[in-house]
């Protein structure tokens, strides 16, 4: 039997990015997200300032709190009641990559819909009460405000740092559209939906390219399918391919690797790893992480299994809903060999 190599590269191998964004989406279903309306934030900024977001890990850091800042106050704003310290819980995507193998930095953030306030129990432990957005009032208007908060706290903080001066700033801040930042609001999955939530956090966790697109024309161009329209052309009309030598597509895929020791996914707010409130918002999933086992056995295998480690038969099922251990002829259980 063949034993395949681990890949040993990082963050741009479909295989094991495709088992990446499945377990990922797994773990955040079952043992972080309760079950509550989560809503998609997407930022994107003007391709003016992405070139030093591709290369400064810590500014695209400082970028992401100002924008998860803005959405915190924004969603304090539409849950009338809260106070004023009530914190918002999100799970942050930075991609560094757009459709058609490009370089683009931008944020896709999965914020529950609402603001957490801590609150004590009647046996003085910790708890929370959850105030819930109101979603008939977050329309266009709402959005245009974060997008304009967020382009002058970003366009601020890229003068204070000597990136931009004064000038670039004041300029960019007259352009047309918003000065080329984008936020969109527009997806909701309502609580009771964990399959659909499932579905966002794979497409948010995706990797940078999938081989089903890519396929060899001759023996020296390579083709490469968008998967998205190309803006300007016409409804309807198939999407533009890329045509690539082999050279080319290294040159392209190299520079989407990630740099080393850097998360690609972070927690904000009530679901970050340091908040007081983080285990009793977690413990509402619907497969919360049970107490720690007592046996000597038991705590040997869950040292090399985590929660958050996922047999690669089980995210099969879920992906294709049928469980792939199973025989197709008489239907009983497979053993790997191999």
């Amino acid at each position: 039997f063949l034993i395949a190599y681990s890949c040993k590269c990082r963050g741009v191998c479909p295989s094991c990015n495709t088992r990446r964004m499945a377990e990922t989406a797994a773990h955040l279903v079952d043992h972080v997200f309760p079950p509550l309306p989560v809503r998609q934030w997407v930022l994107a900024v003007p391709k003016r300032l992405r070139y030093f977001l591709q290369a400064d890990t810590a500014l695209q850091g400082t970028v992401l709190r100002i924008f998860l800042s803005v959405v915190e106050r924004c969603l304090r704003e539409q849950c009338p009641g809260c106070p004023v310290g009530a914190r918002i819980g999100a799970v942050a995507f930075i991609h560094r990559f757009g459709s058609s193998l490009n370089e683009h930095v931008h944020f896709h953030c999965c914020v529950i819909d609402g603001v957490f306030e801590p609150a004590v129990a009647a046996d003085d432990a910790p708890s929370v009460s959850f105030h819930a957005a109101l979603t008939h009032t977050l329309d266009a208007a709402a959005f245009a405000d974060v997008q304009t908060r967020v382009r002058t706290r970003v366009l601020r903080t890229f003068v204070k740092r000597g990136l931009i001066d004064q000038d670039d700033a004041a300029e960019m801040r007259a352009w047309a559209h918003d000065g080329g930042f984008s936020v969109d609001g527009s997806v909701r999955i309502e609580g009771a939906d964990r399959v659909g939530l499932e579905r966002l956090l794979r497409y948010c966790a995706r990797p940078p390219f999938a081989l089903e697109h890519l396929h060899q024309r001759d023996a020296e161009h390579l083709v490469y399918r968008n998967p998205k329209p190309v803006r300007g052309t016409a409804p309807g009309t198939r999407p533009a391919a890329l045509v690539l030598t082999p050279l080319e597509l290294i040159d392209k895929i190299a520079a989407l690797v990630p740099p080393p020791r850097a998360h690609r996914h972070r927690y904000y707010g009530v679901l970050a790893p340091n908040s007081p409130l983080r285990a009793v918002v977690t413990a509402l999933a619907p497969a919360a992480v049970s107490p720690a086992p007592t046996s000597a056995a038991t705590r040997e295998e869950s040292r090399h299994r985590t929660v958050a480690r996922y047999l690669w038969a089980m995210l099969l099922a879920r992906i294709y809903e049928a469980l792939p251990l199973s025989c197709p002829i008489c239907h009983s259980q497979m053993r790997i060999i191999a």
